[in-house]
C-alpha cells in the first residue's frame, strides 16, 4: 500500500495530485503508513464512520456505472489502455450521457443541446462502445 499512496500522489501523473482529501472506509489496507504518505504531500485523509455501508451512494453508483458499461466489456493490455477508456468513459459521462437523477439532463451539455433543427450526427467513442446522438449546430 506504501508504494500505492506514492503513486497516487505521483507529481506527475498522480490521481490525487492536486486534491486536498481522500475520503476512505476503515479498510485495514489503510495503515498508519499509507496515511503519513498521503499527509507528506499535504492531503488530509477522513476514515468513514463505521457500519456506514450508504455513506457514499454516489460514490458507489458511479463505480458500478464504470464498471457495468465500460471496464467490463474491455480487454486491457496495459495502463495506458486502462487510462485512455476511463477518461472517455468520463467524457461520455459528464458530457453526453443523460442522467434520471437531474431529469434526464446531461451534467454539462454543450452549447446548442435539445435543439429542434440541424442535421442528427452520432459521435462514437471507444470504437463505438459509447454513442452519443446531437444535431449539428
Amino acid at each position: 500500500m506504501a508504494q500505492v499512496a506514492r503513486n497516487l500522489t505521483d507529481a506527475f501523473d498522480g490521481f490525487l495530485r492536486n486534491k486536498r482529501y481522500l475520503i476512505h472506509d476503515r479498510s485495514p489496507l489503510f495503515t498508519s503508513r499509507f496515511t503519513a504518505i498521503l499527509k507528506a504531500v499535504g492531503l488530509d485523509t477522513i476514515k468513514l464512520p463505521p457500519r456506514s455501508p450508504n455513506l457514499s451512494p454516489h460514490a458507489e453508483r458511479f463505480v458500478r456505472s464504470i464498471k457495468s458499461e465500460c471496464l467490463e466489456r474491455m480487454i486491457f493490455f496495459g495502463e495506458r489502455q486502462l487510462r485512455h477508456a476511463v477518461s472517455e468513459f468520463l467524457a461520455h459521462y459528464h458530457e453526453e450521457r443523460n442522467h434520471q437523477g437531474l431529469g434526464n439532463e446531461l451534467i454539462i451539455p454543450e452549447k446548442g443541446v435539445g435543439a429542434a433543427q440541424g442535421e442528427v450526427r452520432c459521435r462514437e467513442r471507444l470504437g463505438g462502445l459509447f454513442r452519443y446522438y446531437h444535431r449539428a449546430a
